[in-house]
């Protein structure tokens, strides 16, 4: 354990963060519920940036009559910076999250922008796919044209250097 607790001081010195996430689950089946816990935390741990995690998958409760078995799984990360923990929170939306060191956080400028960046971006994808779902044919068409004067406006920043 020596071994563990050193490398958490190590990385959390060089900007790492160590949390807890924690997640509900459904499925089907009890199995069905552990299969896909076990997965989801495994796909946790092979993300880029995080430096281990340790996943537990609570005992599952059967819903009754016919109803999904739920569960919460809790999962200890040590992400090498913040900017991994904030990107794998948009990605897997943990209902709570816990900082358990440091005690502080601090994000150099260019960290920020890629954390913003990321949050922009994901935002942006859920917006396209709720509107595309709900929207009628005919608001897709505006929707599309203003997502391309979005991007020749996103060209012609970058070619001034504005980002």
């Amino acid at each position: 354990m020596a071994d563990v607790e050193k490398l958490t001081r190590d990385t959390i010195k060089n900007g790492g963060v160590l949390a807890m996430l924690y997640f509900d689950i459904h499925a089907k089946t009890k199995e069905a519920l552990q299969e896909l816990g076990t997965g989801f935390i495994n796909s946790v741990i092979q993300r880029g940036g995080v430096v281990y995690a340790l996943g537990e998958i609570e005992e599952p409760v059967d819903g009754g009559a016919g109803k999904n078995w739920s569960g919460s799984i809790s999962i200890k990360v040590l992400t090498k910076d913040f900017v991994t923990l904030g990107v794998l929170c948009m990605a897997h939306s943990p209902f709570t999250v816990e900082i358990l060191r440091p005690d502080e956080i601090k994000l150099q400028l260019a960290e920020a922008h890629e954390l913003l960046g990321t949050m922009a971006a994901t935002t942006a994808d859920y917006k396209r796919y709720i509107l595309t779902k709900i929207s009628k044919p005919e608001e897709l068409a505006g929707l599309e044209e203003a997502l391309r004067k979005r991007g020749e406006m996103g060209q012609r920043i970058l070619k001034k250097g504005g980002v």
